[in-house]
């Protein structure tokens, strides 16, 4: 997948969750965002600001969604001896739960599908051209 191809995927998805139809050119992804921030401050006003546990991240995942709080005046952070794959937030629960969150699984499709293809394409480049799955023999020696 070219970059300008995986650019305009995030661009159409931030398009999608800011509740327009266009075809996600950088524009409209910009105008999704400042909306999308402002009904982040509208939440945060009205709403209670709780804390979030997020936990179970590849380490690519969990750039991606520590880029994402960020974008949205979000501080990721955790406590003291929690695991490193841990994130904490705080935020207004309906903009973490019906915004980021799921902004975050469709990123993430697009970000592994990209990291899956480009890793594919080196192995069969480089390493050897077939990437099937391995064969499956019969049971194992010695076992009954």
């Amino acid at each position: 997948m070219q970059q300008h191809v995986l650019q305009e995927k995030i661009a159409k998805i931030e398009a999608l969750f800011a509740g327009t139809h266009s075809d996600g050119e950088r524009e409209a992804a910009g105008l999704a965002l400042e909306r999308l921030l402002a009904r982040l401050r509208e939440e945060q006003d009205r709403d209670q600001v709780t804390e979030h546990k997020f936990t179970g991240f590849t380490p690519y995942s969990k750039l991606l969604f520590m880029a994402l709080l960020r974008r949205y005046g979000l501080e990721p952070f955790r406590y003291y001896r929690q695991r490193q794959s841990t994130i904490m937030v705080s935020g207004p629960e309906d903009f973490i739960n019906n915004v980021i969150w799921p902004e975050f699984n469709e990123l993430n499709t697009v970000l592994r599908e990209h990291l899956s293809d480009i890793t594919t394409k080196i192995i069969t480049q480089y390493v050897h051209p077939s990437v099937e799955d391995e064969k499956e023999r019969g049971q194992i020696r010695g076992s009954a």
